[in-house]
């Protein structure tokens, strides 16, 4: 029996009593059965059911980034020469400035490159791991991309990786992927697997001009017309149309299945893998997570075949373990938490600030102030931000979000690299004691994004203007020390009924705003007013103090788009999380999704900072696209 079908046949259904195990753990733990946790309770009962065990330990995480060329890249179907693939992966390596590298950083994974078909020399790039197939593939726009031997050979390799790393102690695998032309051949992959147009499958990878997207479409035409790949056999579509890279990856997925690994998927390529990887087992989307939605269009039909969720969608279009590495940090925060709910002390340390029982001394901070006043972004550190990122080692505009955040708090600070340690904080309002359980959650995720919380108390017995500047007084203090401020409503009352009250009386059926912005306070239901009250001082004067604001439910959102809607200035001050980027579905409040906000800022941080430019990694740039021009070998050129 061959390695490829001993892994076949060890592969077997996950653990479902594990998983039933940490539902009623998560059901007697919390006031709503679980259900606040939206999509976080069903991974964390998935991660149960993969891993076999209800236990709540951080796994250890592993990247793995797999390089190969592409014999179809002569057809001219990307931004970046084929050269392009044996400088990034020495970047991964030598320089150390590759997205991989900055987002393996922050999710806490080691790092491993894996040769499958570099079509250049690799002898001195130190502590690359070298399972060269060949050097690169054939053309599949002519003929098979392979030999069916050699995709067994690839895939069989990324089992052999998987057990490995299984040995080592690695029980979260991140795989990704560098090879000019990937999506190329990962298009013609889904075309056939998924049922799908070469028009539908087929994305503009790089970044390519609109001229280059259609020599890309034809190209995923004709190579699907010569090799007619059986959708019904996973190494024959490999073998016609795939890549090294993905074999590799399909077998790291089977490989981690057959030892209860977790998987967590990137984007697109990945998919494709994993779309190979279903068809030799069907078994495998039960040990895989889905990450994000990625801006290659076919993407979400990859998900829908495997049954997958996105976690995200942050407009990626990037591979190397991008997404997946921000999306295993969910688990990780899903992990604490299931840890901390069974510590009856979790919360004792908040620091607690009373709303004072007599009218604070006036200032001139009156709202009209702020409405006058509003500062706006330094210009010079935002471009200057916007500069560097576009000549960071990846296509340009391909980071989405990322890129806005770090741009948006470059002109905040008036600092054109913001560092990786920016202080940050988070204020929570409440009316009468937080829940036990509402004080476990945000101790949770509060200590995950390293948070110091505040939690100020409301007095319903005073004016709404007392309630306003009370809100403004707490974000002053804690914003001069710490420009990252999250902020949340929390009480007696759960976040879920909080945000159905705030919906109704304040939103049009469509989601509009029902009210004009000057009037939305007197319109807020009573037992909400003085929350949405300090809760808006918070964030003018936050935002006032050169403070990043990070959103948290539905409840926030719903007073931050009148506060926006009274104050445009404010807009660029205010990071929107939720479903702004992330569709959990968490309705816990007391600041857990603004905490999961805060370490998306984050992964910014560490792009912006741990990444290296095209001209200090010795990569190419682009020549085709929205890129060409914009990126530099050197600065000044």
């Amino acid at each position: 029996m061959s390695l490829l079908e001993e892994t076949l046949a060890r592969i077997e259904p996950p653990d479902e009593d594990a998983a039933a195990a940490i539902d009623r753990r998560l059901a007697e733990t919390l006031e709503c059965g679980g259900q606040e946790l939206g999509e976080l309770r069903r991974l964390l009962t998935k991660y149960a059911a993969i891993t076999r065990t209800a236990a709540a330990e951080t796994p250890k995480k592993c990247t793995i980034i797999c390089c190969a060329d592409h014999g179809v890249a002569a057809m001219k179907v990307s931004a970046y020469p084929p050269s392009t693939t044996v400088q990034m992966t020495e970047n991964y390596l030598i320089s150390q400035g590759g997205v991989a590298n900055a987002l393996s950083n922050f999710a806490g994974a080691e790092l491993l490159v894996v040769d499958m078909g570099i079509a250049a020399p690799t002898e001195n790039i130190p502590g690359l791991i070298r399972r060269r197939i060949a050097a690169g593939t054939q053309n599949c726009a002519v003929g098979p991309a392979m030999r069916r031997d050699q995709a067994v050979q690839a895939v069989e390799t990324g089992i052999e990786l998987a057990a490995k790393c299984v040995e080592a102690g690695y029980r979260c695998f991140l795989p990704g992927e560098m090879g000019i032309a990937n999506t190329t051949s990962s298009a013609c992959v889904v075309a056939c697997l998924c049922g799908l147009s070469p028009e539908q499958a087929t994305g503009r990878g790089t970044n390519i001009s609109d001229d280059r997207l259609r020599v890309k479409i034809d190209v995923v035409r004709q190579a699907l017309a010569i090799n007619r790949p059986d959708a019904a056999d996973g190494l024959d579509v490999l073998a016609k149309v795939g890549g090294f890279e993905i074999g590799c990856i399909a077998g790291i997925i089977l490989g981690a299945a057959a030892h209860h690994g977790f998987v967590v998927l990137d984007g697109f390529n990945t998919g494709a893998a994993a779309l190979i990887a279903q068809a030799l087992s069907p078994l495998i989307p039960h040990y895989l997570m889905g990450s994000h939605l990625a801006a290659e269009p076919a993407h979400g039909a990859i998900l829908e075949k495997l049954g997958l969720r996105p976690y995200m969608d942050m407009r990626f279009r990037l591979g190397e373990a991008t997404g997946s590495s921000i999306a295993v940090n969910l688990l990780d925060a899903a992990l604490e938490m299931q840890r901390t709910l069974s510590d009856a002390e979790a919360g004792a340390d908040f620091y607690h600030e009373v709303m004072p029982p007599k009218a604070p001394p006036l200032t001139d901070r009156s709202l009209d102030f702020y409405l006058q006043t509003f500062p706006s972004l330094s210009a010079a550190a935002m471009e200057a931000c916007q500069l560097r990122i576009d000549n960071l080692t990846k296509p340009i505009y391909s980071l989405g979000y990322l890129e806005q955040i770090a741009v948006e708090l470059a002109g905040i600070l008036d600092d054109e690299r913001p560092p990786l340690d920016v202080p940050r904080g988070l204020l929570v309002f409440s009316e009468g004691e937080m829940t036990s359980a509402q004080r476990r959650l945000t101790a949770a995720f509060a200590r995950h994004a390293g948070a110091e919380v505040t939690v100020a108390r409301l007095r319903r017995d005073r004016p709404l203007t007392e309630a306003f500047r009370f809100g403004q007084s707490m974000a002053e203090s804690i914003s001069f020390a710490r420009p990252l401020l999250a902020v949340a409503l929390a009480g007696p009352e759960s976040a879920e009924a909080r945000a159905a009250a705030l919906s109704e009386a304040l939103l049009t059926e469509d989601g509009g705003l029902r009210f004009a912005a000057e009037d939305f306070l007197t319109n807020v239901p009573a037992p909400l007013q003085m929350q949405a009250a300090a809760l808006l001082g918070a964030m003018l004067a936050g935002a006032r103090n050169s403070a990043l604001i990070v959103l948290d439910d539905e409840a926030t959102e719903i007073i931050a788009r009148y506060a926006e809607a009274l104050c445009p200035g404010l807009q660029p001050y205010v990071l929107h999380t939720q479903p702004g980027l992330l569709r959990l579905g968490l309705t816990a409040g007391g600041g857990c999704v603004a905490c999961l906000g805060l370490k998306i800022v984050d992964a910014a941080l560490h792009m912006l900072n741990d990444m290296k430019t095209f001209a200090e990694a010795g990569v190419s740039v682009a020549n085709d696209g929205p890129g060409a021009g914009r990126q530099v070998v050197q600065r000044g050129d």
